[in-house]
């Protein structure tokens, strides 16, 4: 017989920014799809309507576009299994819960919060091992129900959950696992307004879109025997699960947002690139070898097998994805990175700039910077006295150690009279100039440098002061040079 294809789904709820987790699995999911050349899926899990947050899917979306993670079937309504979005989909549920009351696998149960309430409190005191639910409602005579139901009183529905037996799967990461059914409440398949719940409708549509493999956290392990006994109620395949392992902050606590973004947008707006933040995320929890940490996207899917994934915490170290994301920019070429810092400043404008940059311009910084960024937002602090219109300093700043007003005035000058001779000014010519002059007026070349690059940059410390000099241009390097000149003596050399 054919193998069946690999269908797995990325099911979001529309209820906040996708944080790194949620995108986790999103990756696990797509790299085993595109590994097994078998389909993802994206849909929508919005039944908990009191919850949904206005313009959550549209950043779900803008974070899988943006990490480049393709969807075969779900948002935009493409593909045959539809719709993707939940609260689109109630008569598959109102279809499911019809049958399962037909054949007393679930039951209508009338029961107030208030009762709910009272119940949870004496089990509480009294330290029964088995919590929730106590089944008044399951043997309600036939009279009662029907006068509950013309009275409109209102009700959900429940689960029957069996009272013996094991409900156990055998998972991708944790081996096999069961719970005994006895020990779990009868609990809610269809909510008093009309919604399921998460466990009826995540069985019901991964059923319907022919979902063969599920990947979500470890959270939802407690969820196996609520999920299996779905299934078997139905007589439907179970399919093969793989509960991720918990994302960790480095102190191993969960991680959130007191230990820093925990939304993946946030990296982007940060200036992390793609395929670092798809390489670091594929290693929470997985691993090519134990010992490789750089990985190509081609080579994610090319060994992505999820019998490599650690069932122990992974801990996400914000300085390791630096230190990744420092890699991936130096080895972009100037061309490509330059053009990644514009597309970055075009989306999020830099405050620091007056100028808006050209592309030619995003190159020559790229060529000066590449090698001391880690994100591409560490650009513009860098090199902002570039695209300022003003660069902003006191006459005292520009006077080095070890020398006075008139000797600073001096060299100014001096340095003055070299650049406006060029025709163009180059780093390495420049360099040379400047190092021969430090010689002839008998200063140190470092207090040469510092007075030069106050003078142009305003800053102490700058990129390689000589590339600097040269994307600034002969032009405006003079008039940099003319403003220190004034300020020093209130005597502009033209």
């Amino acid at each position: 017989m054919p193998e069946t294809k690999v269908r797995v789904r990325y099911a979001p709820s529309p209820t906040g920014e996708p944080h790194v987790g949620n995108i986790r699995t999103a990756l696990f999911d797509w790299l085993f799809a595109r590994n097994k050349g078998g389909d993802f899926i994206v849909r929508v899990e919005d039944t908990d309507q009191a919850r949904r947050v206005e313009g959550a899917i549209e950043l779900q979306k803008e974070s899988l576009q943006w990490l480049g993670l393709d969807w075969d079937e779900g948002l935009g309504e493409k593909g045959e299994s539809g719709p993707y979005v939940q609260s689109e989909r109630l008569d598959y549920y109102e279809n499911a819960v019809s049958r399962l009351l037909t054949i007393g696998a679930a039951y209508k149960c009338f029961c107030t919060s208030e009762r709910l309430e009272s119940l949870r409190q004496i089990q509480k005191q009294q330290k029964l091992s088995r919590l929730g639910y106590d089944g008044k409602c399951r043997s309600l005579k036939k009279e009662k129900l029907q006068k509950m139901e013309s009275e409109s009183i209102p009700f959900v529905v429940r689960f029957l959950m069996p009272d013996e037996g094991i409900s156990q799967i055998d998972d991708l990461v944790r081996g096999i696992i069961e719970f005994d059914n006895d020990l779990v409440e009868d609990f809610v398949i269809l909510k008093a307004d009309g919604f399921p719940t998460y466990h009826l409708a995540s069985v019901v549509d991964d059923h319907h879109m022919g979902i063969t493999h599920v990947f979500r956290g470890e959270e939802w392990v407690s969820s196996i025997p609520r999920h299996v006994q779905i299934y078997r109620a139905f007589d439907w395949e179970t399919p093969i699960y793989a509960h991720l392992p918990t994302i960790l902050a480095p102190d191993k606590t969960k991680l959130s947002k007191r230990h820093g973004a925990t939304s993946v947008l946030e990296y982007k707006e940060r200036g992390y690139l793609p395929d670092a933040v798809v390489n670091f995320l594929s290693l929470l929890g997985w691993s090519l070898d134990g010992e490789t940490e750089i990985i190509s996207r081609d080579d994610l899917v090319g060994h992505f097998n999820p019998l490599r994934i650690n069932a122990a915490g992974a801990v996400f170290d914000i300085e390791k994805l630096d230190w990744m994301n420092g890699y991936y920019i130096r080895e972009l070429s100037a061309e490509e990175l330059g053009s990644e810092l514009l597309g970055f400043w075009t989306q999020f404008p830099p405050n620091e700039f007056d100028m808006i940059p050209t592309l030619e311009n995003a190159v020559e910084v790229a060529r000066l910077v590449r090698e001391r960024l880690k994100t591409l937002s560490d650009a513009a602090p860098l090199v902002s006295f570039i695209f300022k219109n003003e660069i902003v300093y006191t006459p005292e700043e520009l006077i080095q150690k070890g020398m006075n007003d008139q000797q600073t005035h001096n060299l100014l000058i001096k340095v003055r009279e070299i650049i406006s001779l060029r025709d163009i000014v180059t780093a390495d010519e420049i360099e040379s100039d400047l190092r021969k002059l430090a010689g002839d007026l008998d200063v140190k070349v470092g207090q040469l440098l510092g007075t030069i690059r106050l003078a142009t940059s305003g800053q102490r410390v700058s990129p390689p002061l000589f590339g600097s000099l040269e994307i600034l241009g002969r032009d405006r390097v003079v008039v940099l040079l003319d403003k220190a000149i004034e300020m020093l003596t209130g005597d502009s050399k033209s």
